[in-house]
């Protein structure tokens, strides 16, 4: 029978939890060397990008109020602050993430589908003076906050798929792996892949897909696979996150095509590979859920919902719900 489903979508809460909230606003300015570089990061932290980012959780309770029924509820990614960079193996950010998802699981029960952000699994902040990926965080995720890397649902003719992009984009963050972890990673990302592969395989020809990935670096590899660039047709939207305002989709999209550059440290090499490659993302029809608190700059964050047609005869219709702070 013919019916209509409602989701709703919320990305990068980056809630606070006990331990994660005393490090206070500035973690990731203070020491940094040299000052003048200091300065210059706090001054975009204070006026562009988010001057209280430890102190955003009553949003997710906004959120829960105001969000209503839905057949089905996805996080796409980064739960906890992550103020020491290494993801879920820090005991602050796990206990953060289980603060966040447990008010989630209690409103949602099993309604929500949960995918992994890069605050999960770590990656080198401040510049690339910190933090990095641990493998204890992808079992802590797993094992301690019932993470599943892969998941799929069927609403009528929709399907809903998911992938962990720090998985497929992988090449991008070889300096923030661990040497030794690296061949363990690399396995982890080739059986991701397949499992990617497989559902694509089995689509039927009348299913649409809506693609959740929240870090839209990982796009061009999956644009590369054979298998999943036929399936591209098939792809209604691709809803990420991780870039927390459109104004920040705006500027890749003009940046695309960017040479890498070496020479201002390891992030901005990451963020330039990354951009280089980002006119692949117009194949996969992206939609940018915000941050629940957007940035400072445009006070912007918000939510998404959308309503499906379960025969798929019609595009699915999605809604921006502002939650300015």
């Amino acid at each position: 029978m013919r019916r209509r489903f409602k989701i709703a979508i919320l990305s990068d809460v980056h809630y606070a939890g006990p331990t994660e909230s005393t490090a206070g606003d500035d973690y990731e300015t203070r020491d940094l060397e040299p000052r003048w570089l200091r300065l210059l990061l706090r001054l975009y932290r204070e006026h562009i990008w988010l001057r209280y980012p430890l102190r955003q959780n009553p949003q997710l309770d906004r959120f829960l109020a105001g969000v209503g029924d839905a057949d089905c509820v996805i996080a796409n990614g980064d739960y906890a602050c992550n103020v020491a960079g290494v993801g879920l193996s820090d005991d602050g950010a796990l206990e953060s993430a289980q603060a966040c998802l447990g008010k989630l699981r209690e409103r949602f029960g099993g309604k929500l589908l949960v995918n992994y952000g890069d605050h999960e699994l770590g990656k080198l902040r401040r510049l690339g003076t910190r933090g990095g990926l641990r493998l204890q965080s992808w079992r802590r995720g797993c094992e301690e906050l019932g993470l599943r890397p892969f998941w799929q649902l069927e609403l009528g003719n929709y399907v809903l798929l998911n992938c962990v992009s720090t998985l497929v984009a992988l090449p991008l963050f070889e300096a923030d792996l661990l040497p030794a972890e690296k061949p363990a990673w690399d396995q982890l990302r080739e059986e991701h892949l397949t499992t990617i592969r497989a559902a694509f395989i089995a689509l039927r020809p009348d299913q649409r897909v809506l693609f959740f990935c929240h870090d839209p670096s990982a796009l061009p590899f999956l644009g590369r696979d054979e298998i999943v660039r036929g399936k591209l047709p098939q792809i209604e939207r691709t809803i990420i996150g991780h870039l927390h305002s459109p104004l920040y989709l705006r500027l890749s999209q003009l940046l695309s095509g960017l040479p890498a550059m070496q020479c201002f440290g390891h992030s901005v090499h990451r963020m330039s590979r990354a951009l280089n490659e980002a006119r692949a993302w117009r194949d996969f029809r992206l939609l940018l859920c915000p941050s629940l608190a957007g940035i400072e700059l445009l006070n912007d964050g918000g939510y998404c919902t959308a309503e499906l047609d379960s025969a798929a005869q019609a595009p699915a219709r999605f809604q921006f719900h502002p939650l300015p702070r």
